[in-house]
């Protein structure tokens, strides 16, 4: 019984308590909430469902409690069920039914945990979405390896994901890159408000020997020469970065391609005309205060060049029209102003402003021996995604960026993500995985096969809480995707690795030297081959590897 079976259950119980005593069974919750107490002791799970409707179907909280663990004791797969405190409910699963948990995860393999809250929801997830003037920074890092994570969450749970990313090759800062391209290549500084690093000399230098008469040409052609190769190389090393890095895209889409197409022109011609747009000061102005923004945004400047959001406004036009019913953005630190701006965008085409939601992603900083690690080889400036992966590796890379909420800023300490000790949160949770490798491998040597028939034996209290926190895996995964927070499943398995590596220090799983195999080694080597496939199950959603030795 996994505690998504138990909550059914007790929904279920107290509906036919409520109704057999003539009180409003409406008062329910849809999906009642069961959780694993703090001390063992006080049973396998809580719920604090009676003080929840007590009081709306005008009784005491702990004698509706009672009432329920009087009716729930009568179901199978339920040992006990004991009120406490105020009207809290303890309940314990009878044995066999928690073993039930081992053997639906064996049943499911590498399904197990995937859901369909999101069933046939067509999702746009645009992240990264880096300019291509320089390699992916910190920022950028966070975003690809949580994104990517959390495409698949969301994916686990039915949704029809589009990962993209947005190519902004329009714009002021691609002429910025242009130029400092060209001065490289003449031997000259950067411009002040160009780009600098090893890396500009080198794409320079590409350009130069895929044109050798780069220099000669006139400046316009010159410029549009280094623009295009440029970008265009650039961008190869950004694909090719995240690549490596296990993220890979859907859709790049070009934000050329929505002036070069007429959308932007089309879409604040569309706001004219539905009023939503307001002349003043020579600028055309978005009435994004009339629906909730904190200021209204100028959309087509003075000059009569279209302002960034009038890009944007048509992106979110062509995702809505290429059918997407969701579009989720992820944005960095200093794009707060995005949320507002979006939804007001897209309330002000008479569209839902749900359909719009935004992520945003605090700052990254590296730390080595105590200190701040303030500027990268290739890049001159900023520390970039290779950086990274080269001090500590793509799995850790991934983890690290992954295990803290993305509302919080993150320190990574090289020393500590480099370890190979149980301090290192990946390294803790891949050594869990490689160990249950080794004991299948070492099963098979002895010729003993798992058997789930049994589990009903596993009575140690560390078996009963390995088992209930495999239990929790669907629970986790399902929050993780409805409130859009991978790390949410990072810190479940840290979880779920320690309490393995308990179970793994207080029972022997293995008969050792000529003691024969009982019916208790077998069950334990079931549960820990469902332990492993959970392990496996969410290191896959978060784009790591589980080793099978280390």
């Amino acid at each position: 019984m996994t505690p998504a079976d138990l909550a059914e259950l007790l929904r279920g119980t107290a509906a036919s308590v409520l109704a057999e005593r003539g009180l409003d069974v409406s008062v329910l919750p849809q999906t009642l909430t069961v959780e694993r107490p703090r001390n063992p002791e006080h049973g396998d799970y809580a719920t604090n469902i009676a003080m929840q409707v007590a009081k709306k179907v005008g009784t005491n909280p702990r004698e509706l409690a009672g009432w329920i663990a009087e009716a729930l004791t009568a179901a199978d797969g339920i040992e006990s069920a004991e009120i406490a405190g105020p009207g809290f409910l303890n309940i314990r699963l009878d044995k066999d039914a928690q073993g039930a948990i081992v053997v639906s995860v064996l049943e499911a393999g590498a399904s197990y945990g995937s859901g369909d809250s999101l069933a046939g929801k067509k999702i746009n997830l645009e992240f990264v979405s880096a300019n291509p003037t320089g390699p992916i920074h910190l920022g950028g890092t966070r975003w690809a390896a949580v994104g990517d994570a959390l495409g698949r969450i969301l994916s686990a749970q039915g949704g029809l994901v589009t990962r993209e990313y947005y190519f902004n090759d329009h714009g002021a800062q691609i002429d910025r890159f242009s130029r400092s391209l060209i001065a490289a290549a003449k031997g000259e500084p950067a411009p002040e408000d160009g780009y600098a690093g090893a890396y500009i000399a080198d794409i320079a230098q590409s350009v130069i020997q895929q044109r050798p008469d780069v220099m000669d040409l006139p400046a316009d052609e010159q410029q549009e020469t280094f623009r295009a190769i440029g970008v265009e190389l650039m961008f190869t090393h950004i694909k090719q970065t995240l690549h490596d890095f296990g993220v890979d895209f859907d859709v790049y889409f070009h934000e050329n391609s929505l002036f070069e197409s007429g959308a932007v022109e089309k879409a604040v011609e569309s706001l004219k005309s539905s009023g939503n747009l307001f002349h003043e000061d020579g600028a055309w102005w978005l009435k994004s205060t009339d629906y909730g923004d904190d200021k209204d945004r100028v959309v087509i400047k003075s000059d009569g060049n279209a302002a960034y959001i009038a890009g944007d406004i048509a992106y979110f036009q062509d995702k809505r029209a290429r059918g997407f019913d969701l579009c989720i953005y992820m944005l960095g630190a200093d794009h707060h102003g995005y949320i507002g701006r979006l939804k007001a965008a897209a309330a002000a085409f008479g569209d839902d402003p749900d359909t719009v939601e935004v992520l945003i992603g605090q700052m990254v900083n590296l730390v080595k021996d105590g200190s701040a690690v303030k500027m990268s080889k290739r890049a001159g400036t900023v520390i970039t995604l290779d950086d990274l992966v080269e001090a500590i590796g793509v799995d850790a890379s991934r983890y690290v960026m992954i295990r803290s909420s993305v509302d919080s800023s993150i320190d990574i300490d090289l020393d500590l993500w480099t370890k190979t000790s149980s301090e290192n949160p990946v390294y803790y949770v891949q050594y869990a995985h490689a160990r249950l490798s080794a004991i299948a491998r070492n099963a098979a040597d002895l010729g003993l096969s798992a058997d789930a028939s049994h589990l009903a034996l596993l009575t140690v209290e560390q078996e009963g809480d390995l088992i209930r926190t495999i239990g929790e895996y669907p629970r986790v995964v399902s929050s993780a995707a409805n409130l859009r927070e991978p790390h949410r499943i990072a810190r479940y398995l840290e979880e779920l690795a320690g309490a393995y590596h308990r179970f793994y220090g207080a029972c022997r799983i293995l008969p050792q030297g000529d003691e024969d195999a009982t019916d208790v080694h077998r069950a334990r080597l079931a549960l820990c081959a469902a332990t492993r496939q959970v392990l496996a199950n969410g290191l896959e959603l978060l784009g790591v590897t589980a080793p099978e030795q280390m």
